[in-house]
């Protein structure tokens, strides 16, 4: 290998002119007067995918890394497969990342799995598997070499949460708190821990947590935490410090793709995480939960429907009772007996909060065009211009995901529901609808938090 054009890349590596080093790189890869030995295509092709990265092309950079790879006289397996990991992730392909961060913590000469570990868990919350990535986490915080466990028991605890193990989130982050670390997570820490004993029922240390989050006046509750500070401060003044919480559970399956949690910072080969967030520990409610309140068959059959399955009925009475007595009398007697028996159950469904069109169909036609919905769906008594901001907080482009719950009664229903917002991530809320004749007009919008319920 040429060693005087190796070193001029290094330097130009060194000084940041990447472009410079990429040229060299590549050149001293393809000088045929100075034959490659073993192992030192690995290298270049390694040094050529460091280059990539750093000039904003994970594409290419995955093509050359696994070209270092195919080297098998290159010793940096592990190196070279973590890169892989991150380039993957990057480009938001976290099954192909996994795997590479497999093969990295498999290279018994690879120095610094926790980095990993802790890619891997980034990954495997990105797929939404909570449990696996708790246990790429935990092996990042327990690897002797980690310097900074911090960041590792942080991310733990948010995969405890969403797993609804509140308890063990607790203990998660109170081993975080043995390590230094900048105020700014030290501030996000003690919000999620007072997040965590609140779904303990821990009411006076969710106070002293959130009070010590918010002490400096340089951190701010997220919206979820507020709420939770506030029923922890509600709570110890009616001198409950320790109730039983009843928190509702996340599904096994549960998509966290749009929680961002960063893999570990300090990557050889790039400055920050390709794939982090500016809050690497935000911790988003994980407790919304499929509707407890399926949408029926379509409350449309039971107005319209009725009539029908009377009139088949009575065509299947009808070739019975000709062949009997007062053929006549009993049709009628049946006929009228079925009129009540619909007319009994349309009252009863009526007051049970169905209608025509039902509350959920207002609620998806609410979603689906937000605008139109100002002047369609609202009740009557709503001004124009309050119903123009109240769907103002639906953003142009959210999806309804699905009903977390409805409570209905005969004028009065409240939907609870989650959407996916266009940039990422998902958003609950309240939706109030008032009756109008058989069906339902929205009266009120407004953001609500799972742990409000």
């Amino acid at each position: 290998m040429n060693n005087e054009l190796f070193q001029q890349a290094r330097a130009a590596y060194a000084r940041r002119d990447y472009q410079e080093a990429l040229a060299a790189y590549t050149q001293c890869l393809q000088d045929a007067s100075r034959p490659l030995a073993p192992g030192e295509t690995g290298l270049l092709y390694h040094q050529i995918g460091n280059c990539l990265v750093k000039l904003k092309d994970p594409g290419e950079a995955i093509h050359a890394y696994t070209q270092a790879t195919a080297d098998a006289a290159y010793d940096a397996c592990g190196t070279v497969n973590y890169n892989l990991g991150m380039a993957y992730a990057s480009l938001h392909d976290y099954e192909d990342a996994v795997k590479h961060f497999e093969v990295a913590v498999s290279d018994a000469k690879y120095d610094a799995p926790y980095k990993a570990y802790t890619g891997m868990g980034s990954a495997l919350l990105k797929l939404g598997k909570s449990a696996e990535a708790g246990v790429a986490f935990r092996e990042a915080a327990l690897d002797e070499g980690n310097p900074d466990p911090t960041k590792a028991l942080l991310n733990l605890g948010v995969c405890f949460m969403a797993l609804n193990r509140p308890a063990d989130a607790v203990a998660s982050y109170e081993s975080a708190l043995q390590f230094d670390m900048q105020s700014e997570t030290r501030n996000k820490l003690y919000a999620n821990l007072g997040q965590a004993y609140v779904a303990c029922g821990q009411m006076q240390k969710a106070v002293n947590a959130f009070e010590e989050s918010i002490a400096d006046k340089t951190y701010f509750l997220s919206d979820s935490a507020s709420v939770d500070y506030q029923r922890a401060v509600a709570a110890v003044a009616q001198g409950t410090s320790e109730i039983t919480q009843v928190m509702v559970p996340v599904p096994a399956a549960a998509d966290m793709s749009g929680l961002d949690v960063a893999a570990d910072g300090s990557a050889v080969y790039v400055d920050q995480d390709p794939y982090g967030s500016a809050d690497p520990y935000y911790y988003a409610d994980p407790y919304a939960q499929p509707s407890a309140y399926p949408a029926s068959e379509g409350e449309e059959r039971f107005f319209n429907a009725s009539d029908e399955e009377l009139e088949q009925w009575s065509r299947g009475l009808a070739k019975q009772e000709r062949k009997r007595k007062n053929v006549g009398l009993k049709i009628l007697v049946v006929i009228v007996l079925l009129v009540l028996a619909a007319f009994a159950a349309s009252v009863f469904l009526y007051t049970q909060g169905w209608g025509y069109p039902s509350a959920q169909t207002v609620v998806e036609e609410l979603f689906a065009d937000p605008q139109a919905a100002s002047s369609a769906l609202f009740a009557d008594e709503v001004e124009p211009d309050s119903a123009a901001t109240m769907t103002g907080q639906i953003a142009e482009g959210t999806e309804l995901m699905g009903f977390d719950g409805v409570d209905a009664s005969m004028s009065e229903t409240v939907a609870y529901v989650t959407a996916e917002m266009p940039e990422g991530g998902q958003m609950q809320y309240k939706v109030s609808l008032v009756r109008d004749l058989i069906g339902w007009k929205v009266s009120n919008i407004e953001l609500y938090f799972a742990s409000q319920n």
